[in-house]
């Protein structure tokens, strides 16, 4: 994939304010509604949330220390690299919703719940909203971030940003997925 840089940046920006505004809506819902799961074994909504929380908490870290090192500037174009441009893309969810496995250290259930797991993500995103910003004047090429499951594989900024947002695209989808079973039964 090939594209202007500026273009990829607005396009995500889009999609980021789109998913605080549908996170924001949900601290209207009762403890109740947040925590109720809609068959056994699977995730809460506060669970969905806690888990993008836990992707935050490596990534944005990690993006904030690489661009403030970075001494490349902009680059009109960004060319997403294969596998980056893979992960991306196969974390989007889409019709026939296939189910991937979490890593153990991204799974909820296996840790403390924050309180507070929406709050977190809106400070989070909007965390995620000042870096998009800041990479406007970086080479969303060259600059590279590490994955949470390697420290050998790093794929290209544009492609983390990418692969972060869908992801949180793919969980914002399954909240929604588990309002329409818990609210209607």
């Amino acid at each position: 994939m090939k594209c202007k840089s500026l273009e990829l940046l607005d396009q995500l920006e889009k999609q980021v304010q789109e998913h605080m505004s549908f996170v924001n809506s949900l601290e209207a819902l009762s403890q109740e509604t947040l925590r109720k799961r809609p068959h056994e074994g699977s995730w809460n909504i506060l669970e969905c949330i806690q888990h993008l929380n836990l992707y935050g908490s490596f990534y944005l870290p990690e993006i904030t220390k690489k661009i403030s090192k970075s001494n490349l500037g902009y680059n009109v174009d960004f060319k997403s690299g294969f596998l980056g441009n893979y992960f991306a893309n196969s974390i989007l969810p889409n019709d026939k919703e296939k189910k991937m496995k979490t890593f153990r250290k991204m799974d909820p259930r296996n840790l403390m719940q924050s309180a507070e797991p929406i709050p977190v993500f809106l400070e989070q995103q909007n965390r995620l909203l000042h870096l998009l910003d800041k990479a406007r004047s970086k080479d969303l090429t060259k600059i590279r971030i590490r994955l949470s499951f390697s420290n050998w594989i790093q794929l290209r900024l544009g492609d983390i940003f990418r692969f972060i947002i869908h992801h949180n695209t793919r969980h914002i989808v399954q909240i929604k997925n588990i309002l329409s079973l818990t609210t209607t039964h």
